[in-house]
């Protein structure tokens, strides 16, 4: 995939040298209270968690998470994209910037062009996202997106009770 640009950021795909970023996002407290704790601590476990987890999807599925960054200086500022899990029927939007990046329009923008990407580019007939109920920032961004509250649904992994959001069509 070449990158998405859009006025102010650039949506690419990661590459090794992202870790150093991994390591900070994943383990900010709002990434492990909200989406979870993915057991990242070193730089050789966020080098791992890229292999295993988006660049593998690259190149499984065509899409994965992407890093986000501000297009005048490559600064990165969050991450963003398209996941396709084994649980879910559906491919699911995800997204996830630092918090001194929030409340500037940057998830929006990089998650309308993500979402544009995988309705338009990759023909997808619906895009999921999963979120937990007291996540009122992600739920707004979803509902700006144009993405609607379908149903609660049960996360197989621990239990945990979360909102199904979806572009529509069929499930």
């Amino acid at each position: 995939m070449k990158p998405l640009k859009t006025k102010r950021l650039v949506v690419r795909q990661f590459t090794r040298q992202d870790a150093g970023f991994i390591l900070d996002i994943l383990n900010q407290p709002s990434f492990l209270s909200q989406i979870g704790d993915r057991g990242v601590r070193t730089l050789q476990d966020a080098e791992n968690y890229l292999q295993k987890g988006p660049m593998e999807s690259y190149t499984r599925h065509g899409f994965s998470l992407f890093l986000v960054e501000l297009k005048g200086n490559q600064t990165a500022i969050g991450m963003c994209g398209l996941i396709k899990r084994e649980t879910l029927q559906d491919v699911e939007i995800g997204f996830a910037f630092l918090p001194q990046y929030w409340s500037h329009g940057y998830a929006l923008e990089a998650a309308s062009a993500v979402l544009a990407y995988g309705l338009e580019e990759l023909k997808s007939e619906r895009i999921t996202a999963i979120v937990l109920p007291g996540n009122e920032r992600s739920i707004h961004l979803l509902e700006k997106l144009g993405l609607k509250y379908e149903r609660m649904i049960t996360w197989q992994e621990d239990g945990a009770e979360l909102k199904l959001f979806s572009t529509g069509g069929q499930n």
